[in-house]
């Protein structure tokens, strides 16, 4: 009988833990790519190159929309190219000549994406490289997602802050899911720097 009720606790016990676990939120991370390969044409086109705009695999029906200007990019997501491409992400251009790296960290909580986070490069004409073109700074931006709308809640600068990608990830688990697109301003997480700079440049 002792054993009946020690093994009935036991399940009581876990059964309270998983509950308050599950209330606190389990965040993780998955990944995807927005290389060509990974990418179809937006009039469905199978074949395209990485200087293309193009519609790329996201994660649990979500799309990535990337939209290609001369010497700058925008990211955004959605369930389809259409849905994307009207969100205030598609129309988030940085002033300077701007790439984002083709990996793309989803925050998850459970199998639900809630953020993205991906590493930017925004050329600096103040500075010149060895063959005469403009340094780059790099910077992570987190991007809120569906439910609501699609835009930018955060900047970290990559040269300011060792432990940017943990800053990111926190600012996505803490403040993504929240922002209010169009009435919150993007928050700047850490030491603010020449990126982040840049990107607040119009």
């Amino acid at each position: 009988m002792s054993h009946i009720r020690m093994t009935l606790a036991a399940a009581l016990l876990a059964a309270a833990f998983g509950s308050q676990a599950s209330a606190a939120g389990v965040f993780g991370s998955s990944y995807s790519s927005t290389k060509a390969v990974n990418c179809w044409g937006i009039n469905g086109e199978k074949q395209v190159d990485d200087n293309t705009t193009r519609v790329c695999r996201g994660k649990v029906g979500l799309v990535v929309f990337v939209n290609e200007g001369e010497t700058r990019e925008t990211i955004s997501v959605g369930r389809d190219k259409a849905q994307a491409g009207n969100e205030p992400a598609a129309q988030a251009w940085f002033g300077p000549s701007s790439a984002a790296l083709r990996t793309i960290e989803w925050r998850m909580g459970g199998s639900v994406p809630f953020a993205i986070i991906q590493r930017w490069q925004l050329a600096d004409k103040s500075e010149t490289d060895g063959d005469g073109r403009p340094a780059t700074r790099p910077m992570l931006v987190v991007t809120r997602l569906p439910p609501g709308p699609v835009c930018h809640v955060a900047y970290v600068d990559v040269a300011a802050n060792p432990n940017a990608d943990e800053l990111a990830r926190q600012a996505a688990d803490e403040l993504a899911r929240n922002f209010k697109c169009g009435t919150d301003q993007v928050k700047v997480i850490g030491t603010s720097g020449r990126a982040v700079e840049l990107a607040q440049q119009h």
